[in-house]
């Protein structure tokens, strides 16, 4: 299981959340049979909107964060509970790519840097907040850094690291989120400024045995910290069969009744790659009580 911390500063105007999300990447490798760099930029967003997902208020609201970029990777999606709880999927999980010059993965080369950010808040109203945000590197953390400074208006720092073994196994995964409020003095910014330059990458702290709340208490050393929420974190996917027939009597009855045609129908979840089937009588079931509606 992971681990997912808040911590706040003693005047309540910084918060930092952080997260040793290794077993949830190792979960991601399982699944998606991704390569290095794809497990790199796939386990990045995962981690990343489980640390946003985790700052959301109602036990049923949810976080949905895309990245498409047009680089060889495709679609990058993640989605994250209030729990931190998160699932993701990537279009093409195996993308092998150059390192870059410093011999590290070349993640924002698999993401690409030719288009946007986007993110839906399911926050139980009538509407979904949406918000999108042209990418800015690719590397993840800072777009969505960007992401939170220019949709919404929340200064920001986020780091993500995802160290991959040779055998392309996950050695160690996680990252921190530090957002200040609008109160937050200057003094603050300055603090916070110098413990980033100081601190070593979120990997390298993890590879020293760093837990989740020693690195959200490093990032916030100086500021009179104390912990507000301590949660396990996992890959958690929220399929089900009944939510796979609903989503197939979305479809309407004239398609479920070509789909009928076929003995069997059998349907994959993404994030998950469960597959669950449907018989020919269980499809015109479905589109009858389709036309009823």
């Amino acid at each position: 299981m992971g681990r997912i911390v808040r911590t706040i500063s003693k005047d309540a105007s910084v918060v930092c959340s952080a997260i040793d999300g290794t077993d949830i990447v190792s979960e991601i490798e399982n699944i998606h049979k991704t390569s290095a760099v794809c497990t790199a930029a796939l386990g990045r967003l995962a981690l990343g909107t489980s640390l946003m997902g985790f700052g959301l208020k109602d036990k049923d609201d949810s976080v949905t964060i895309r990245i498409n970029g047009g680089g060889p990777a495709g679609n990058l999606v993640a989605v994250s509970d209030s729990y931190g709880n998160v699932k993701a999927y990537i279009d093409n999980p195996v993308v092998e790519i150059p390192l870059k010059s410093n011999g590290k993965l070349d993640v924002s080369g698999a993401v690409g840097t030719d288009g946007v950010l986007s993110v839906v808040k399911d926050l139980g109203l009538k509407e979904p907040y949406i918000g999108q945000v042209p990418i800015a590197t690719g590397e993840i953390a800072e777009d969505i850094t960007n992401y939170l400074a220019v949709s919404e208006q929340v200064p920001s720092v986020c780091a993500l690291g995802v160290l991959v073994n040779p055998d392309l196994t996950v050695k160690n995964a996680g990252g921190f989120l530090i957002q200040l409020l609008p109160f937050a003095p200057d003094s603050a910014v300055d603090i916070i400024e110098n413990n980033i330059k100081s601190m070593s990458s979120v990997t390298s702290l993890l590879e020293q045995g760093y837990t989740a709340e020693q690195i959200a208490m490093k990032a916030l050393d100086g500021l009179e910290p104390n912990v507000l929420d301590d949660f396990e974190v996992s890959y958690k996917c929220s399929c089900s069969r009944e939510k796979t027939a609903s989503i197939l009597r979305s479809l309407g009855k004239s398609e479920l009744m070509d789909m009928a045609n076929d003995e069997i129908t059998e349907v994959c979840c993404h994030f998950c790659n469960k597959k669950y089937t449907f018989s020919k009588e269980e499809i015109i079931a479905l589109a009858e009580e389709t036309s009823k509606k």
